[in-house]
């Protein structure tokens, strides 16, 4: 997942034998009493799901106790460890936060406990529809949707008004990109070799109504790409605009979503595309000094960019899903306790405390919600519109082929690279080239 999370790093436990240690010393004491203990691998964030944890260990009455273990960082590090834990069988994977993009390659080997009908039907009654297709593989819901995320499309309203733009209607990436030349000032985007460029590629894909997979299915000699199409060309346009007309500012190329807020929010700061973090991150910086409140009022919100006028767009779409695993000693409890994980509730307090948003669409009606972020509701309409990125086995090998053949930006062209990344990709799969 390409979310930034503001936790210091150096807090991940680093390495698969790093968790292995830290695990042999959660599963090797046991609870009081017997109490059956569910081990919680999560994602580094701000400390909230070891609250929740603990939360549902008291809820529970004893009936199991949660012991939250962190894994790496990043999320390919995190799918390396969770990978190689599943295919040896490990029995202490009782519960799982999952990035969605890795939940087809854990469940088509079976890897993950089957969801009960009733667990299924009760954690995803409500779910926004993003997020529900994330959940599912193969026509079933093969995990739970915890928390969502999403990007906007943020703006300086100065610079929008001197553009003559008017972000009360629709708007597209064409306009963005010819408001930031007329005004001489540059778009925050994500131009550094990682998952956000394999993000941005399949949301520029989706909103044409088109998808990067043919077959998602598929098995990997027969896996093709569409990027070598009308759809894959016009983001390959975008893609090479921004690069070689220098619309990203000097540093496209190191550009990721921490950076590209740094320069949304300087003086040559104007359109930006990004997750909703950056909000309590802008007023943090106010509230810190480090930002003048003109920055902050400057600020304002929309949709993800259009590729052509009225289409709607595919907003790119991350967060975490649960995964409970298919050797846990106890699957039953395991899934008692994400019920209470991802109850309305406390999603509402996770997204209040650590700034990830709901997946439930009834834990938007908190009241609490809109007074926190005034632009929730365009959050909410933006994971239940958004697309989630190609659901298949081999999502790593694709993203990573993207990765490589659209970075740097200014080296992007419409008319071969597409072409080129589905050759290679196809290669990849077939064992004839590596990545």
């Amino acid at each position: 997942m390409t979310e930034p999370r503001r936790i210091p790093t150096k807090l991940a436990l680093r390495g698969a034998g790093a968790a292995s240690a830290a695990m042999l010393l959660l599963t090797g004491c046991g609870a009081d009493e017997g109490t059956p203990v569910l081990t919680w691998y999560i994602n580094p964030d701000d400390g909230g799901q070891r609250v929740i944890a603990e939360q549902c260990t008291e809820e529970a009455d004893g009936e199991y106790e949660i012991r939250t273990s962190l894994l790496p960082a990043d999320a390919p590090s995190q799918r390396e460890q969770l990978a190689r834990r599943l295919a040896a069988g490990d029995s202490s994977l009782d519960i799982m936060s999952l990035d969605p993009v890795f939940v087809p390659e854990f469940a088509e080997p079976d890897f993950l406990a089957p969801v009960p009908d009733d667990v299924a039907e009760r954690t995803t009654e409500d779910t926004l529809e993003g997020s529900l297709q994330s959940a599912t593989w193969d026509d079933e819901i093969v995990s739970v949707p915890f928390w969502a995320n999403t990007q906007l499309l943020w703006y300086r309203e100065s610079v929008a008004e001197e553009a003559g733009l008017d972000m009360d209607g629709e708007v597209t990436w064409d306009d963005i990109m010819q408001a930031a030349e007329s005004t001489d000032t540059y778009l925050g985007v994500h131009g550094v070799r990682g998952e956000s460029i394999s993000v941005w590629i399949n949301a520029l894909v989706e909103s044409q109504g088109e998808s990067i997979l043919e077959d998602p299915q598929a098995p990997a000699e027969d896996v093709e790409t569409t990027l070598d199409s009308e759809a894959g060309q016009q983001a390959a346009e975008v893609f090479s605009t921004i690069g070689e007309e220098g619309l990203g500012g000097p540093g496209i190329s190191s550009m990721d979503e921490e950076q590209a807020m740094r320069l949304f929010q300087g003086d040559n700061g104007s359109f930006m595309v990004n997750w909703p973090f950056i909000w309590a991150a802008t007023n943090a910086g106010v509230e810190e000094g480090t930002l003048d409140q003109e920055v902050l009022d400057d600020i304002a919100w929309t949709q993800y960019p259009q590729m052509e006028e009225g289409t709607a767009s595919a907003p790119p779409l991350g967060g975490i899903n649960l995964g409970v695993g298919a050797d846990s000693e106890h699957p039953e409890l395991a899934y008692d306790a994400v019920e209470c994980i991802v109850s309305p509730e406390r999603q509402t307090e996770y997204f209040l405390t650590n700034g990830n948003p709901p997946s439930s669409e009834a834990a938007f009606d908190d009241p609490s919600i809109a007074e926190e972020f005034p632009m929730a509701d365009d959050i909410r309409e933006s994971i239940d519109n958004g697309a989630p990125r190609p659901q298949t086995p081999f999502y790593n090998e694709i993203s990573e082929t993207l990765q490589d053949q659209f970075s740097p930006l200014s080296g992007v062209d419409p008319e071969t690279t597409p072409g080129t990344a589905d050759e290679h990709i196809g290669e990849v799969l077939r064992g004839e080239r590596l990545l």
